[in-house]
């Protein structure tokens, strides 16, 4: 599903039109992509949580000389599904 038929679906089932589910969704994202960077975790009962975590710094390798390169250590988010989203995937 991508954004536009995400924002289609949410106009349909919430009653809205486009322009205020677009609105809606963008507001959605800016505001969880705020709390994580904050490093707070974005709980979601019933449907999952988005959890910021941090990588360090470590080394690869590049698979087609074989050499090794350093890479910085990063911040991420992942998501934990909740049990409810879990029980309807496996119905």
């Amino acid at each position: 599903m991508t954004k536009a038929e995400l924002v289609s679906a949410i106009a349909d089932k919430a009653g809205l039109n486009k322009a205020q589910a677009k609105e809606a969704l963008d507001a959605f994202i800016a505001s969880v992509s705020t709390s994580l960077k904050a490093g707070d975790e974005v709980r979601l009962v019933g449907f999952g949580s988005f959890v910021p975590v941090k990588r360090a710094a470590g080394t690869a390798r590049n698979p087609r000389t074989g050499e090794k390169v350093r890479t910085a250590a990063t911040r991420t988010c992942r998501f934990k599904v909740g049990e409810s989203l879990k029980s309807t995937l496996n119905a």
